[in-house]
């Protein structure tokens, strides 16, 4: 694609995750699939050389106008660049162990690519996958990316994690807590508040009429109150509520069935209760395709759903498939910003 044509594309800057995984050669393989040059243009920000280890792992070699920081913009980079930080020598990254250089290296990548959503300068943002523990060892105030997008931003509105595959979305009313505490964290204006924020992000993707299903929490959705009130006293009405909205929601169905249902009857969202409940349904039917998105945002953060892989860093077989579908929703949910701004 010359350069004419790809500059027309959304500009995301996509900051390149734990050097000790399969982040570097990740970033390699995207700057070449024709898939990800077709729908947008990517900066990637981090140390030159790790990302010349990782294409050299990946057997490829991508082509980057080099820029700084401040040459980064919306009109200025016009095919995929590299932001070279200079922040890590691959001699001092140790594959297939989480660290702190490789906790600092994530954490200083994601700053600089988030401040530039935040300036505008970017459309979206994406990343490589992060360890958790080498972010904590460099960030001891991270829980997650919810949190470190929060703390950056100093964004105080709502922000969730949804799970996607092509053709379904999983949200969910609570995240990173203990099973333990899931119930007492259910109520109605949770599961209201989750089902529009769900609504907004399907209609950023391009998807005018969402309709979402809704999981209940207990074993068989409750049946009848035999096996938890939670259904009967907080879910349904939550959902009768949404339905009053002229939102297109139905449940709650059992957990162990709804995204059979989801699937067979067209839903494009399922709106789970807690973390495992929908990510293992979604990974077993995608773990290669998976994205995580966090929405609520004013602009896109897309990452692919699976972790940092330490067991294949550096053998050149990771499979860039779910990376990639993170890189094409940022840049479909950024288009799509954009449309619906001009119509403004």
């Amino acid at each position: 694609m010359d350069d004419t044509r790809m500059a027309q594309r959304p500009l995301i800057a996509l900051a390149m995750g734990d050097p000790a995984g399969i982040s570097p050669e990740l970033a390699a393989r995207l700057l070449v699939s024709k898939r990800v040059n077709e729908a947008a243009r990517l900066v990637v920000i981090g140390d030159r050389r790790i990302l010349n280890d990782g294409a050299t792992a990946a057997g490829v070699i991508p082509e980057l106008q080099s820029v700084s920081l401040s040459d980064v913009g919306l009109q200025t980079v016009t095919a995929h660049a590299f932001l070279d930080l200079g922040n890590l020598s691959p001699a001092d990254v140790r594959k297939g162990e989480a660290a702190l250089i490789g906790g600092r290296f994530a954490v200083e990548n994601f700053r600089n690519a988030l401040e530039l959503g935040r300036d505008g300068k970017v459309d979206a943002v994406c990343f490589t996958p992060f360890n958790k523990k080498a972010m904590r060892l460099a960030y001891p105030g991270y829980d997650d990316e919810i949190r470190f997008i929060a703390d950056v931003l100093q964004f105080r509105q709502k922000m969730r994690e949804f799970n996607v595959l092509e053709q379904i979305w999983n949200a969910r009313v609570t995240s990173h807590i203990p099973l333990s505490a899931v119930a007492s964290h259910i109520s109605e204006e949770a599961i209201l508040a989750e089902l529009d924020l769900t609504r907004t992000c399907l209609i950023q993707a391009g998807i005018t009429e969402p309709k979402i299903a809704v999981a209940g929490l207990n074993p068989h959705a409750g049946d009848g109150g035999s096996f938890g009130m939670e259904e009967i006293d907080i879910i349904e009405p939550a959902v009768a509520r949404a339905i009053d909205k002229g939102w297109q929601v139905e449940g709650p169905f059992p957990a162990d069935t709804v995204f059979l249902t989801a699937l067979k009857r067209g839903f494009h969202a399922v709106l789970t209760m807690y973390h495992d409940q929908g990510q293992i349904a979604m990974k077993m039917m995608g773990f290669d395709r998976g994205v995580t998105m966090l929405g609520g945002l004013p602009f896109p953060v897309c990452t692919p759903a699976h972790g940092t892989a330490y067991d294949i860093a550096g053998k050149g077989i990771a499979n860039v498939g779910a990376s990639e579908e993170a890189v094409l929703l940022a840049a479909r949910m950024a288009a799509q910003g954009k449309a619906a701004s001009a119509r403004l």
